[in-house]
Formats: structure tokens, C-alpha cells, sequence
């Protein structure tokens, strides 16, 4: 894919960049080392500091940099205010507790025969980050603020179609005030991934993107021992069950099939409902579904704008046509528009069988398949019946239903009678083939640290351990 933005609204190129060479990848490593090391004699106060301005700037150029995001990959300009403060709003809650959560944990001195022993969270280095378009901010902000808080320095390989998301990240980190080198872009394709990770000085990496580029993210970084923590999407259930506000749970539904124009990992996809109440969801959902403005993205009354790429609209309707061709039965939409730009209508299927790709594909875009459950058992047996297991949606005011779905889900995360989102306080990741490891909260934070074991005996200090200087 070339290094460009093309405008998912009319299709149009407007900038076009050229790869970064070889010399140009060692400098940055060079300077994300160096500035590694010039970290370490900073306090968790200054790079608050230094965080917060980041999140003053997100809030001062809010609208400028909203409508960059839309025009790269199309959400509409609505979402993408909403992802701008998000983003200032992640860089305040690390500033904020950081110290706390990385403070010095006291265990147990006279278990282990010690005069004090505790655990010290310091960072480990460079930590490459290969992201996605769908969220080209917060996809990238939920790693880079913890890390960067943490003492850790960031390199970002950004997907190849939001090149200006990806440089404006660079700027904003700069211009904060934190040590050049601290955060850089890397204006490279996939193929120089395996030369970025397989450097001595880049310590780790995340990854949040598709199965295969987990897979190979995965691989390098197995044969050079670096850590890693991959997202990598889901098919997330949406469970209704009899009991359940069925206007309140179809109005849900609807915002979290189609959020983001329906090209979110966390996406409400397969909407597993219960025999007594299908009928009535299915219409509902439908209508809601139906009733959405599917139109210019920087039109404010827009609900849903274009697809990010031509390729991307034209795999979710093979997935639609396939269901139709198997057997399946299209409620709403289904249809390919014409015209320019690469729109699609928002879409409910039923009818759907194994045999059908909607069945265990992810399909990322505003399609939702409804099921049919004719007990609380099936209905968590179709749930985790998928290879992902990212988040998940129970709708239901029963308590103990409540609290079986809790522990039946096999998803990272569980949303009762609410929408699966990511919040700074809470852990976000996954299982299964949607990925390890954790971002966000405290968890989040120490994934790029080294949990390090300090055990000290006879002429050490006494007394508990608190944060530790720096």
C-alpha cells in the first residue's frame, strides 16, 4: 500500500509520501535509544508535565485535527472530535496517576528472609508500535501515553493510509516538550517491520491490527525474545435475552454495530438473540439500522460516513453476498450504492449458517448478523463458538444471568446492559485469537516494564517502600 491519503469520501489522492530509507530507520532508532537514556534522569513529574501539555494541544486543535482524521479514513467528523478528546482525556489520567501506579510494592519482608523486599516497575526501552486506521489517534494514544509516562520511548510504524495522523503524533509529543527522539514516526511499509524489531535497541512492541500481522509481529519477536502485546480484533457477541429492555438494548445495538461506520475491533458483530424476543428485536434493530444517514462524513447530521478503503467495502459485501448466496435473508440494506466514495448502507442478515464466511468471519464494516438462541446455554455456546475473543455485550436484568455471563464469556471484556468501549481505568485486550496482553490502567502501563524483584537483607532500611526516585 502507498504511503498516501486518499479521501474514502470522493476517492480523491491528496498527499502522497515518500518511504523513509534505511539511514533515516537507524536515525530514528538512534534517537528513540538516546532519548530512552535522557528519560531516565527525569522525574514522573516533569513527563507529567510534559503530558499534559500534550493534552492541552489535543484540545486547542480539536477541530483541525478531526477533520485530518475524517479525511484520511472517513469516520465521520462527529467521532472524530470525540476521539480527539478521548485522547487528551487518557493523556490527563496518566499524568495523574501515574506516580501511583508506578510506586514501589512492598511484599512480605520476613516471608522471604529479608530486611525488605519489594517490587520496582522501571521501563525497558524503544517500544515499536505497528497500528491501524480505524482509530489513527486513540489506537495509537492508549500505547504511547503509558509508555511515555512509564520512561519508556516510542517508534510507530502508522497504517500506510493516515500518514498525516501519523507525523501530527510525532509534532504533538515534540512540541509538549519532551526530549526529541522520545516519539517518531516512521514513514515505512510492512516489510521493514522485521528490520525496526529486529534491532538490539528496540525492546518490544505492540501491535493492534489483524490475525496474520499478529501472527508476524509474533514470530520476530519470538526468535529475538522481545516482548510483545497484540490486539487483534473479534467478532464480538451481542446477547439479548428475554428479559432484557428490548428499545434500550436495539438502540445500543445500533450505535455499536455502526460506530466508527461500523470498523471498530470492538464492535457489537453477531447479535445472538433469544427465540422468545427475536422477532421483536430483529424489527426493531432493523428499523433503527434502516433509519441511519449514511452520507458526507463532515456533515454533522451524518450518522454513517464511507468505508476507509474501496478494498474494505468490497470484502464486507462478498461476506453479505455469500450469507444471501448460502441462504441467508438481508432485513436492511445489502446493497452496494453507486457513486463516489465507498459507502455502504448499514445491513442486518439472518438466516446464518456455519457454512456461511459471516458465521466466523470478523466483518468490518456496518453489517450485523442476527442469531437465533433457544436457551441461555446456546446462546453462550454461539457466543464463544468464534476463534476471537475480544469484547462482549449480555443484555439481560436478570442477576444471575448477570452474573453467568460474567464468568461464561470467554472474551477479554464483558459489557452488561451497556456498550463495550475502552476507558483509561479499565484494562482493555483479549483472548483466544484476538490477542495478549493488556492495555490502559495501571496494567496497561506496566506491560513495557520490567517488574523487577528487590530483596535487601541485613543493612537495609527499614520501613515500606514508596515510589521510587528518578
Amino acid at each position: 500500500m502507498a504511503i498516501s491519503t486518499t479521501n474514502p469520501a470522493t476517492g480523491q489522492v491528496l498527499k502522497t509520501y515518500d518511504p523513509m530509507s534505511d539511514e533515516q530507520i537507524d536515525g530514528a532508532i538512534e534517537r528513540a535509544d538516546l532519548a530512552f537514556r535522557q528519560l531516565q534522569g527525569t522525574t514522573i513529574a516533569q513527563r507529567g508535565e510534559w503530558l499534559t501539555a500534550a493534552a492541552d494541544l489535543l484540545d486547542a486543535e480539536r477541530d483541525e485535527t478531526a477533520r485530518m482524521m475524517t479525511t484520511e479514513m472517513g469516520k465521520t467528523y462527529a467521532a472524530a472530535k470525540a476521539e480527539v478528546t478521548k485522547c487528551a482525556t487518557a493523556c490527563r489520567f496518566y499524568a495523574e496517576n501515574a506516580e501511583k501506579m508506578l510506586a514501589d510494592e512492598p511484599a512480605d519482608a520476613g516471608a522471604v528472609k529479608a530486611k525488605r523486599a519489594f517490587v520496582r516497575y522501571q521501563p525497558i526501552g524503544p517500544v515499536l508500535a505497528v497500528m491501524p486506521w480505524n482509530f489513527p489517534l486513540w489506537q495509537v494514544m492508549r500505547f504511547a501515553a503509558p509508555a511515555l509516562m512509564a520512561g519508556n520511548t516510542g517508534l510507530l510504524k502508522h497504517a500506510s493510509n493516515v500518514p498525516q495522523t501519523a507525523l501530527y503524533l510525532e509534532d504533538l509529543f515534540r512540541r509538549a516538550g519532551f526530549p526529541e527522539g522520545t516519539f517518531s514516526t516512521l514513514l515505512v511499509g510492512s516489510e521493514a517491520v522485521e528490520k525496526v524489531l529486529s534491532d538490539p535497541r528496540v525492546r518490544a512492541a505492540t501491535l493492534t491490527g489483524s490475525e496474520g500481522a499478529g501472527r508476524s509481529i509474533a514470530q520476530i519477536a519470538g526468535r529475538e525474545l522481545k516482548k510483545t502485546v497484540l490486539e487483534l480484533g473479534g467478532s464480538d457477541p451481542f446477547v439479548v435475552m428475554p428479559s432484557a429492555d428490548l428499545d434500550r438494548a436495539a438502540e445500543v445495538a445500533t450505535t455499536a454495530r455502526c460506530q466508527n461506520n461500523g470498523q471498530s475491533c470492538i464492535a457489537a458483530k453477531r447479535f445472538i438473540v433469544h427465540t422468545d424476543v427475536f422477532d421483536a428485536f430483529a424489527e426493531k434493530f432493523a428499523a433503527n439500522m434502516s433509519a441511519l444517514r449514511v452520507g458526507d462524513p463532515m456533515d454533522e447530521q451524518t450518522d454513517v460516513g464511507p468505508l476507509a478503503s474501496e478494498r474494505g467495502r468490497d470484502d464486507i459485501h462478498a461476506q453479505v453476498q455469500d450469507a444471501v448466496d448460502k441462504g441467508g435473508t438481508v432485513l436492511c440494506g445489502g446493497e452496494k450504492p453507486a457513486g463516489e466514495g465507498w459507502y455502504y448502507p448499514p445491513t442486518v442478515v439472518t438466516d446464518l449458517r456455519p457454512e456461511m464466511r459471516m458465521w466466523s468471519e470478523e466483518v468490518f464494516g456496518p453489517v450485523a448478523g442476527l442469531y437465533r438462541a433457544s436457551s441461555y446455554e446456546e446462546a453462550i455456546e454461539i457466543a464463544n463458538g468464534t476463534s476471537f475473543g475480544l469484547g462482549s455485550n449480555a443484555w439481560t436484568t436478570d442477576p444471575a444471568e448477570q452474573e453467568r455471563f460474567a464468568t461464561d464469556l470467554d472474551a477479554g471484556n464483558v459489557f452488561i446492559n451497556g456498550m463495550t468501549t475502552s476507558y483509561p481505568e479499565l484494562p482493555f485486550g483479549g483472548v483466544k485469537n484476538s490477542g495478549y496482553g493488556r492495555e490502559l490502567s495501571a496494567t496497561g502501563m506496566r506491560e513495557f516494564c520490567n517488574t523487577k524483584t528487590v530483596w535487601m537483607g541485613e543493612g537495609a532500611p527499614s520501613g515500606g517502600a514508596g515510589a521510587h526516585a528518578e
